[in-house]
């Protein structure tokens, strides 16, 4: 999620409370009421909120861990296409030397 949503999504969750609260009274709900409404509702927000970020981090969920995994899966890739390449371009006797050096040395 990016900064921008969640500015947005702090905003609507603000601006649905503050119209409860301003409606409630309408309705026939009393002050103290509304804002023990209001309140249980906050908390269960943030209650969620940290339950899903716990969630996402012990199953590394994270944004930063699906990008690190992105990065990590290119850089292998090219790194592996470069060593291919460069193995290709030896001659074979160099080829079989590389691998029985190889073999010696695990």
């Amino acid at each position: 999620m990016t900064k921008g949503k969640v500015i947005q999504l702090g905003l609507f969750v603000s601006l649905i409370g503050l119209i409860s609260y301003e409606v409630s009274p309408q309705i026939g709900i009393d002050n103290f009421t509304a804002s023990t409404i209001s309140s249980c509702i906050l908390i269960l927000i943030v209650i969620t909120w940290v339950s899903s970020y716990v969630y996402r981090v012990l199953n590394g969920k994270m944004t930063f861990m699906e990008q690190r995994k992105r990065y990590r899966k290119e850089y292998e890739k090219i790194v592996n296409d470069k060593l291919e390449t460069k193995f290709n371009s030896l001659s074979k006797e160099e080829q079989e030397k590389l691998m029985e050096d190889l073999e010696k040395n695990p």
